[in-house]
């Protein structure tokens, strides 16, 4: 397939860091990275070898720094963080918002975090310090505590004029928080309602009290899906005394989906969806090493299977060159229910409720494919080796392994869910072995049985 104009253009820029870094001439650096996304530049720092990134890191704009930090694969940029002094991480961090910053320190040992944290302001260190007592993977975490709080008893011309004096506002900001003398929350008003509306309108008539709010504790799994499907464009943050905390935006909400899409891809081979893609060998090594081991150990036991029949394929030879169809079969068949099933878990369609429903229709689809495909691997396998008892063989034992692929795909990530274990990073290990096993077995088995 060949590359878009965006894709060639990202190439040659790379190229051209690349040769400047090489030939220790870094004028040009200047010039490619102008007028970029800070996003873009972020996505050419993981783009180069670890020992090449300060150089381009050093040609970035002191003012653009921050929000690239912001942007970077947390592994990459906990390399980057290591590598400054203190100083140097205070100027880089100073224009953050509190949510992204909170991202950063949690890359930082605790020390340099402490340097960070002193060289800020009271309100600033105070905010960053609510977020960093939530965990990562919650609202609380996820949040960004600057959000404007208005009063219920005060007109909407009282508003403009605040806003007004205030200057600016958030970015992403839609609505505006409504709050009592306690810091209660009380509703939202949409900033299209605060200008379209009569000035002389209190806040408390125009307020809307049905918003959509999310607790401090939700998983950010769960806020994500909520933004996607109330189409959301920022929502409040409260604790569980219906305290305003502060605010969720869409950019959050889409970085978690991001961040969840590379998990679940990057799982099926046993990867972290942070791993920086030039991280030094050793680590590498180790990483993927555990789920080599984990597959040969898997492997030997499908091997193992098919060494109970070692008479039977000595006698058949037959048995040996078909053996890979009915595997590659169920793997194909489970692998397809499986995806479903995760995704749908991830966006909580599957429940106790239907998970019944869902096991039953999968495994007639797995029954009914095997049925079509049992009658067409059969005439290939009589057309073949000229045999009609080994095409029989192969057809039921097809039909057995996509009927079992399927109840698997199902059941595999529902039991993995209920032991804790993560379906998108463990599923597929364990399907791939079930399937193999269980087609070997079922086709050798079958063959012992009825062609010996």
């Amino acid at each position: 397939m060949a590359d878009t104009p965006d894709q060639e253009k990202r190439i040659q820029r790379i190229l051209a860091i690349t040769r400047a870094v090489e030939h220790d001439d870094l004028a040009p650096v200047a010039g490619v990275l102008e007028g970029l996304h800070p996003a873009e530049i972020a996505r050419l720092v993981e783009a180069l070898p670890p020992p090449d990134r300060p150089a381009l890191w050093s040609q970035i704009d002191p003012e653009l720094q921050s929000e690239v930090l912001a942007d970077l694969n947390d592994e990459v940029r906990a390399t980057l963080l290591t590598a400054m002094d203190t100083a140097e991480l205070v100027v880089a961090t100073n224009e953050l918002d509190a949510d992204d910053l909170a991202d950063v320190l949690q890359d930082l040992p605790y020390d340099r975090v402490q340097d960070i944290l002193r060289a800020m302001d009271e309100q600033n260190r105070q905010r960053v310090e609510e977020i960093l007592s939530y965990s990562e993977d919650s609202a609380g975490g996820l949040m960004n505590t600057d959000v404007v709080r208005i009063r219920p008893d005060i007109t909407l011309d009282v508003v403009q004029r605040y806003l007004r004096m205030r200057g600016e506002l958030p970015d992403t900001t839609d609505i505006l928080m409504v709050v009592d003398r306690d810091n209660r929350f009380e509703g939202v008003l949409p900033i299209a309602d605060l200008l379209t509306r009569d000035p002389q309108t209190e806040v408390s008539q125009a307020l809307k009290k049905d918003s959509t709010v999310v607790p401090a504790s939700m998983p950010a799994t769960e806020v994500a899906h909520l933004f996607e499907q109330r189409d959301l464009i920022s929502a409040p943050v409260l604790d569980e005394r219906g305290h305003l905390l502060g605010r969720i935006t869409i950019d959050d909400a889409v970085d978690v989906l991001r961040e969840e899409h590379d998990r679940s891809m990057m799982g099926r081979a046993g990867l972290d969806e942070e791993e920086d893609m030039f991280a030094p060998v050793a680590i590498s090594v180790r990483r993927r090493g555990i789920w080599l081991g984990i597959n040969l150990a898997t492997a030997f036991l499908a091997s193992w299977v098919v060494g109970l029949f070692e008479h039977a394929l000595e006698q058949v030879v037959a048995l040996a060159v078909l053996m890979p169809v009915v595997a590659s079969m169920g793997g194909i068949a489970g692998g397809q229910t499986l995806t479903l099933v995760v995704r749908g878990m991830a966006m909580d369609q599957v429940t106790p409720a239907n998970s019944r429903w869902l096991l039953t229709k999968e495994a007639s689809v797995g029954l009914f494919n095997g049925l079509i495909w049992a009658v067409v691997v059969a005439a290939v396998a009589m057309a073949w080796f000229r045999d009609a008892k080994l095409g029989g063989v192969i057809a039921a034992a097809m039909v057995l392994n996509l009927l079992i692929a399927a109840v698997a795909g199902v059941l595999i990530p529902i039991i993995q869910r209920r032991m804790g274990i993560d379906p998108a990073l463990a599923g597929y290990v364990v399907l791939t072995t079930f399937t193999d096993v269980v087609g070997f077995f079922t086709f050798l088995g079958l063959g012992s049985l009825l062609l010996l």
